[in-house]
């Protein structure tokens, strides 16, 4: 499964490494919003897969705090 293998990824960096990576995740889906609302965006499924993608980050980052 593909989240799976992402998860994974995410859970071999860093703190700092993460933080860098939901910044760039934020920044795409303020771009992909951004295009959805000129009707410049084909993909509208993407807006989706970033979200949860945040959403996967986050809790990464949680469960290394907590550790």
């Amino acid at each position: 499964m593909k989240s799976s293998k992402f998860v994974e990824e995410l859970k071999g960096k860093s703190v700092e490494e993460l933080g860098k990576d939901l910044v760039a995740a934020k920044k795409e889906l303020f771009n992909l919003r951004f295009q959805n609302a000129t009707n410049q965006l084909d993909n509208t499924a993407r807006i989706k897969e970033v979200r949860k993608n945040i959403a996967r980050i986050n809790t990464v980052i949680t469960e290394k705090s907590r550790a």
